[in-house]
């Protein structure tokens, strides 16, 4: 026989069936430990597996250390139940979101201890590395049959103990037929589902007594007969039955707008029924210690699962991102342009929103010299940057920077089916016309917001008043727009609330959808009374067609003029740089220093300033966006590179394609087919 480690005859010898039950329940930690530490910093289960039979070896060799053990184990069977955790181990103690996502934060942050009966809190102790799986999967048939008979009882239907198993079915079917009985699935639920899964046209109806028959038979005959069998297979049927009706919840959310508690609800059914059918596997396998071992594995990697705060988020959120981004795309469509009447159309517009911004960056000063508080302040020029927003959108107007948050969906859109002939250059062509798209929207603001600065300034001096700023602060304005300084950092921060603004517009347009507003309004007998019954039903649909745009509007114009101000509370001073916005104020801050001031240093930074300002609020909100909406599109990894080589190849051939419209084609001639 190899030679035992060291530690091995004492962890045999520190086994005592007397010892307190933190005591007992640390031993058991400390053995698995041990197992584990043969596996190395690798994954290869070698080691684990060889430490185990060691220890069996050792076992068979002391037959006192067995009597002690058996006594020991007999005292944790009857002081631990492990049909809750083999029912409810990697579920949410409660059904909610929010309730799953505080649990998992208490048990990063809280310790758990070992001086307890509930075999769930044990388990994360027992078996909390994400190897734990890996060898409990590669134990043998002949090493299993040695565990059984040296350190439990006989071979029997149920390793767990007499009837762990059913205890577990039985809370687990309890826990399916609540979930498709909560009013939230079952109100979303089909009505049709019968037609495409005819077992059963009621089938959470159904359940329960189907599992009560498997019972009755597994209780008459045992869990291998073949009665049982087949009652378990019904169950099974049943259980696919209530799989499909479940599903059609998803195109009801598709549909009528997402819920992320509702989603999350789906999502613990889903492996709910997944678990039932472990059990089952379990129950009846011909090889019990083999599928016990399974299971095991499969909780561990559960245990790990569950864990991850992240993973709990993706999985929830993912529909509602696919549902933000595909609302993105809707709004998208219309920022870009593809020919060059499109690309003149564009200018115009955004020309408007820069003549907007103009008085927008009058007002701003004008409340800079109210000398109001931090948050009252961030809050006046929060509305005043809102209220232009709005402005801009009522007007069907342009604002730069707005527009690349809701164009990425549109773009990622098109990779949903990147298998077409010629998809990858139709999708760069998309990036062209964007980018084209982007730089006449900047071109149109700056072009209109410097002379409109400039106007209003000469305005209020010829009619006796003082200008939008004195000539310190025209200095001061100079200094935070200078490219020396961090406004880098500022206009990147910038592009990060951009893109925030538009997640805000598409769960507000998903929420208002979700409620069925747009009806409340049109027929709700207090809107109609008020409103009168034309009036309310017009007031809906421009709702439904409006709310994303003024959600963004608002969100980001408060953003702009709050954020600051709470950054700053904080000590971190964070600031926003907004490239139409910013030329607004370095005008003004011109026109009061004069002509003079194109000759100094100052003016021309802050002008450098300027020319990083725009692309980083482009460019930031863009990514962030583009990359929110592949990750909804599920967009694998292998396609993305694809996408970045072939978009690396245009910019070397053609890179005036990014910059210029293509040249409209002779009257009569055919165009360019439509990507």
């Amino acid at each position: 026989m190899p030679k035992r480690p060291a530690d091995l005859t004492g962890l045999l010898d520190g086994l005592d069936p007397g010892a307190t039950r933190a005591q007992r329940h640390l031993w058991l930690v400390n053995l698995l430990a041990w197992v584990r530490a043969g596996m190395g910093s690798g994954d290869d289960p070698a080691g684990a597996v060889a430490r185990l039979r060691l220890m069996l070896d050792a076992v068979q060799a002391r037959p006192e250390w067995q009597a002690r053990w058996q006594a020991w184990w007999q005292l944790f069977k009857d002081t631990v139940d492990p049909a809750p955790l083999l029912a409810d181990f990697g579920f949410a103690p409660r059904t909610g979101f929010m309730s799953a996502l505080g649990e998992r934060v208490r048990r990063k942050l809280l310790p758990v201890t070992p001086d307890t009966d509930d075999l769930i809190t044990l388990f994360d102790l027992l078996l909390p590395d994400p190897r734990d799986a890996i060898w409990l999967k590669a134990l043998d048939g002949e090493t299993l049959d040695r565990i059984q008979h040296l350190l439990f009882e006989a071979p029997s239907d149920d390793v767990w103990g007499p009837g762990v198993l059913m205890d577990a079915l039985t809370y687990s079917v309890g826990q399916v037929s609540a979930a498709g009985f909560s009013s939230e699935i079952r109100s979303r639920m089909s009505h049709n589902v019968s037609q495409a899964h005819p077992f059963h046209s009621r089938p959470f109806h159904a359940l329960p007594g189907q599992f009560e028959a498997f019972k009755a038979a597994v209780k008459a005959c045992g869990a291998r007969d073949p009665l049982a069998l087949a009652n378990a297979q019904a169950l099974r049927d049943q259980l696919d039955a209530c799989r499909h009706a479940a599903y059609t919840v998803y195109a009801h959310l598709e549909e009528n707008g997402i819920s992320v508690g509702i989603v999350f609800r789906l999502s613990q059914l889903r492996e709910r029924m997944v678990r039932i059918r472990q059990l089952l596997d379990c129950l009846q396998s011909d090889h019990p210690a083999q599928a016990a071992a399974r299971l095991l594995a499969q909780l561990a990697q559960v245990g790990q699962d569950k864990r991850s705060i992240r993973a709990l988020i993706a999985s929830s959120t993912h529909m509602t991102a696919a549902k933000v981004a595909e609302r993105g795309a809707e709004s998208g469509e219309h920022y870009i342009t593809r020919n060059a009447a499109e690309y003149r159309h564009m200018l115009g517009t955004a020309a408007g929103g820069g003549a907007v911004l103009a008085f927008t960056t009058w007002a701003k000063f004008g409340i800079y010299g109210l000398g109001l508080s931090a948050f009252w302040g961030g809050l006046a020029f929060g509305m005043n940057y809102a209220v232009s927003f709005v402005i801009v959108m009522l007007l069907h107007w342009t604002v730069a920077t707005k527009q690349p948050a809701v164009t990425a969906p549109a773009m990622a859109a098109r990779l949903k089916d990147m298998s077409a002939p010629h998809a990858l250059d139709n999708f760069i062509d998309e990036v062209a016309h964007l980018l084209r798209s982007q730089i006449a929207a900047i071109i149109g603001n700056l072009g209109l917001v410097i002379p409109g600065v400039l106007l209003i300034c000469a305005a209020l001096k010829l009619g006796g008043f003082e200008t939008m700023v004195d000539i310190e602060h025209a200095h001061h304005v100079l200094h935070d727009q200078s490219l020396l300084g961090p406004t880098a950092l500022y206009a990147a921060f910038t592009g990060v609330l951009l893109f925030a603004s538009s997640i805000i517009a598409g769960w507000v347009e998903n929420w208002f959808v979700l409620y069925q507003l747009e009806s409340a309004i049109a027929w709700n007998p207090r809107s109609t009374r008020l409103l009168g019954m034309e009036r309310a039903r017009r007031w809906s649909k421009w709702l439904r067609a409006n709310v994303s745009g003024l959600a963004a509007s608002i969100s980001l114009g408060l953003m702009l003029g709050l954020v600051p101000a709470f950054t700053g509370f904080f000590g971190l001073g964070l600031e926003v740089r907004h490239v139409t916005l910013s030329t607004g104020q370095m005008a003004a801050a011109a026109y009061t220093l004069g002509l003079g001031v194109l000759a100094t240093p100052e003016f021309w930074w802050a002008v450098a300033g300027i020319a990083v300002i725009g692309p980083l609020n482009l460019v930031v909100s863009f990514f962030l966006a583009f990359r929110l909406a592949l990750a909804a599109h599920s967009v694998p990894p292998v396609e993305r590179r694809h996408i970045r080589q072939a978009f690396w190849q245009r910019v070397r051939q053609a890179p005036a394609s990014f910059l210029f419209p293509p040249r409209e084609p002779p009257t009569g001639a055919p165009g360019p087919p439509p990507p």
